[in-house]
Parts: structure tokens; C-alpha cells; sequence
């Protein structure tokens, strides 16, 4: 029985927050990947994600193997990846595809690389836009190439790679959906410090990070993904493995009508706390509807943020007073008083704070999922 250890949110080709190839996507080109496991197993397999294509992508080829230094794939565990057993496969407009599990014994905690050839032009190409660890991009046919050579340009986003499988068995997966603080904006880049990483490590269970920078609950955005009350079906509740839910969004819905910095949002919508109660109230819903335990999670302390505001900061509290005390989740992950300055309740604790007041570094992530690990 496979599970999903791995996955990144699919978004649609944008400009993203750093530099990316989503616009331009792929021809005659190779994209070396590197994502690392949640749970182990003796078998993989990788799910593509067309999701946002307006025409079917060929992938000409593909290969997983043990991540080695830089684009280097740790010698004799470089494996061709099948489709219904060929090397080739069009993934749909709008669609994804699933390769054919292969034998290669990794373990929770280890990473893979993942390598995908494309012969053919790709046309913009479906993305997650922050992946806070290097990616690759190489010309030609680089899928058998082991020690990495042929790949010259970096990037830090991920390209059709929407899931990594095992065949762990394990049915007590937990799925973080949230924003930029979920994604792991503010954690040091390649060294897996996010908060799903944290959780995984502590618990020993696989934890899928449903993460987009800038998303939001109630709204799309041409950058930031579609609104989380859409995409929570495709985002973890298609997904293999899991029995939890745990729900950290809403603070880009209030936060972004407080500052003029946000690209796709001029002027932002002003929203009331009864309107993300009622959009959390859908999540759970969702959730439960799907046989999981939803778990609730406080926003963040804020103050001193781009996001705070006098409007943002009165319906922060309500909301999260009202995912403490009303019962509606079947259980709350107070990570608000958690990670709160003791001087000051409103503002991130500094010795956890990244420097924006917004989002927590390395330390302040290990704190979140402490937290959600004794609430699970």
C-alpha cells in the first residue's frame, strides 16, 4: 500500500518571489529535482502535475535516485522511472499522471532527486513557486547522468513534481495546509528547517506540507494560488496516507489589505473575522467529510509586521479566540501563544523571529511543531 511522503502544491506560472522558469518552462531540457521524504519504503513512484496547462507536456524521460552533493545522484541508485511502462508520457492539460512505482529502499528523512527530460516545448509550466532548496536545469537528455554534470543553472521552485509515493504502508499521515509560514518562508534554504520537517522528525510520521506563500483562505491570487477553500481537495485530500488535517491560514486575508507591498492585490479586499470563521468552518467540513481529524491552528503574532494593522489586529483575535474556545475543530494547536513575546502577546517572540516580525526562523518552526506534536 503506497503512501505520499512528499508533495508541493501545484501553482500556476507566475513571477513568483524569486526568479523562476515557469513562464519560459522547458525544451530539449533536463530539470534535476531534489525533495526529501516524510516515510520510507522499498519502492517509489512521483506524480506530475499539469494542473494549470492549457495543452498536454511530454516528459521524454525520467529517473529518481539518492540525492548526492549539488545535482549529483549517489552512484548505483540511479533508476529509470516508467509511465504504464514506457519511458515517455503526456500529462494532460489540466491533469496529472502517475509513474510506475520502481525499487529504491529510502528512508524517512532522506532525500531523492528527481529528473525529468522534456523534448518537446512545455509551453508555461505548472509550479511551486518556493521550494527553499536548489533545483537544476541542464541541456538535453541529463537523466542518466549521475554526478550531475550538464546541470548549469540553479532555482529554487519546483517544476511538475506535485508528489513522492512510497511503499510505507502507513495510514497515519498528517497534512499541514497554511500559507508562506507553512511553505517555510524564513527557515534556512536547503537544510529542511520548516515546520513540517520539524513535525516529521519528531512524530516519525509522514507529514505532507500543503504550503503556499502569500495563499489565502477566501480569494485567489495570480501569484499566491488558488483560495484554500479550492484547493484543499487537490491538495491533500487526494492524497494517500493520511488520518489529520491541520489548518493554519487566514493572515494574508486580513493582513494584505494593511500594506501596499502586495503585487496582486491593489487594493486588497478588507475581510471580517465571521468570513474566515466561515471559511475554516468549510475546511472542516471538507476534512471530516474525508474521514480526517481536522486540527486548528492560532495565527501567528503579527505586530510590528507589514500585515498588522488596527483592522488585521482585531480580527486576528477573534478569529483565533473563536478556533480556541467554540469546539468546532476536534482539537487546537495554540501556536499564537506559543510563539508570543511575553513582553508583548501581539509580536513573534524574538528570539524566534526570522526579522520580519511575520514569519519564524529555525528555532521558532522547531516550536510549532512541538506544539502540534502534543496536540497529535
Amino acid at each position: 500500500m503506497f503512501t505520499t511522503s512528499w508533495t508541493a502544491s501545484p501553482q500556476a506560472p507566475s513571477e513568483g518571489f524569486t526568479p523562476n522558469w515557469s513562464r519560459e518552462g522547458f525544451w530539449r531540457q533536463s530539470v534535476r529535482q531534489v525533495v526529501r521524504l516524510s516515510a520510507g519504503g522499498g519502492r517509489v513512484r512521483v506524480r506530475l502535475s499539469n494542473a494549470y496547462g492549457t495543452s498536454p507536456v511530454r516528459v521524454a524521460g525520467a529517473s529518481v535516485g539518492h540525492t548526492a552533493v549539488g545535482a549529483g545522484v549517489r552512484p548505483g541508485s540511479l533508476t529509470p522511472l516508467t509511465f504504464g511502462g514506457g519511458a515517455q508520457i503526456g500529462i494532460p492539460a489540466r491533469g496529472e499522471v502517475v509513474s510506475d512505482d520502481v525499487p529504491l529502499a529510502v528512508a524517512a528523512g532522506e532525500s531523492v532527486t528527481v529528473t525529468l527530460h522534456f523534448g518537446a516545448p512545455t509551453g508555461p509550466a505548472t509550479f511551486h513557486a518556493q521550494a527553499f532548496t536548489a533545483g537544476y536545469r541542464g541541456e538535453g537528455d541529463l537523466t542518466a547522468r549521475a554526478d550531475g554534470a550538464g546541470f548549469d543553472a540553479g532555482t529554487e521552485s519546483w517544476y511538475f513534481l506535485s508528489a513522492v509515493e512510497t511503499d510505507a504502508g502507513r495510514t497515519d499521515g498528517v497534512a499541514l495546509f497554511g500559507d508562506s509560514v507553512t511553505d517555510g518562508f524564513g527557515s534556512t534554504v536547503g537544510a529542511d528547517r520548516r515546520w513540517s520537517d520539524a513535525l516529521a522528525a519528531r512524530t516519525g510520521r509522514p507529514v505532507l506540507n500543503a504550503g503556499i506563500g502569500g495563499n489565502l483562505l477566501l480569494n485567489d491570487s495570480a501569484w499566491y494560488g488558488e483560495k484554500g477553500l479550492h484547493r484543499l481537495r487537490r491538495d491533500v485530500l487526494g492524497h494517500l496516507g493520511l488520518d489529520t488535517l491541520v489548518v493554519l491560514l487566514g493572515l494574508n486575508d486580513i493582513g494584505f489589505s494593511e500594506t501596499d507591498e502586495q503585487p496582486t492585490y491593489k487594493p486588497a479586499p478588507v475581510v471580517e473575522a465571521a468570513e474566515l470563521v466561515a471559511g475554516h468552518r468549510e475546511l472542516i467540513r471538507q476534512g471530516r467529510a474525508a474521514g480526517l481529524r481536522v486540527i486548528g491552528a492560532t495565527l501567528l503574532p503579527f505586530a510590528g509586521s507589514d500585515h498588522w494593522g488596527e483592522h488585521a489586529a482585531k480580527a486576528a483575535h477573534e478569529l483565533n479566540e473563536w478556533i480556541r474556545s467554540a469546539g468546532e475543530y476536534d482539537a487546537v494547536a495554540d501556536l499564537n501563544r506559543a510563539l508570543a513575546d511575553p513582553a508583548d502577546p501581539d509580536r513573534l517572540r524574538p528570539s524566534y523571529d526570522f526579522g520580519d516580525h511575520l514569519h519564524p526562523n529555525d528555532l521558532g518552526y522547531e516550536v510549532m511543531a512541538e506544539v502540534v506534536s502534543a496536540t497529535l
